[in-house]
């Protein structure tokens, strides 16, 4: 793990970017248990509308409040939720460092998420930003903060699993 200070700009766009791409695997690939692995015991994640994030207003279609919560979450998807299976493909771009801030750093990078249900042809499902706050732990970066702002006018299928 580098030290955040050592870090060119560039060294650390990169460090970022291998980030983002290993969270997309993640959720790709279904492994919800390693989902949480990716925030601080602190963290808060949001799913919300460009409306409600550029209003200032908090309310969201997720909202979790810390690491916890998110377990709790993908608990619930495994053992009691009911929803048809689907695929999802997450693109991830533009990923940007805004400000570092001693050991965190501010990042934000643009998604698309595509989604694959069984009976349908892929769909584009949402787009948006995720607006992050990075942690550099001694278990490596981490995310205190992750707020997926999307543009959509509706969320055309049910919110099942994370952004």
């Amino acid at each position: 793990m580098s030290q955040l200070n050592d870090l060119s700009p560039a060294a650390l766009r990169a460090e970022l970017r291998d980030l983002y791409e290993d969270y997309a695997v993640c959720l790709d690939e279904g492994d919800l248990e390693a989902w949480p692995g990716f925030f601080t015991e602190d963290c808060h994640y949001r799913v919300l509308s460009r409306e409600n994030h550029d209003a200032g207003l908090p309310l969201g279609l997720i909202y979790c409040m810390n690491k916890n919560m998110l377990k709790d979450r993908v608990t619930a998807l495994r053992e009691t939720t009911m929803f048809e299976p689907r695929s999802l493909r997450h693109f991830i771009s533009g990923v940007t460092v805004r400000e570092r801030l001693g050991d965190q750093v501010v990042a934000q990078a643009n998604f698309a998420i595509m989604e694959s249900l069984s009976d349908r042809e892929p769909s584009l499902n949402m787009v948006g930003r995720y607006l992050d706050t990075w942690r550099q732990t001694d278990a490596g970066w981490r995310l205190a903060s992750r707020d997926c702002v999307y543009d959509n006018y509706r969320v055309r299928t049910s919110l099942i699993v994370p952004i």
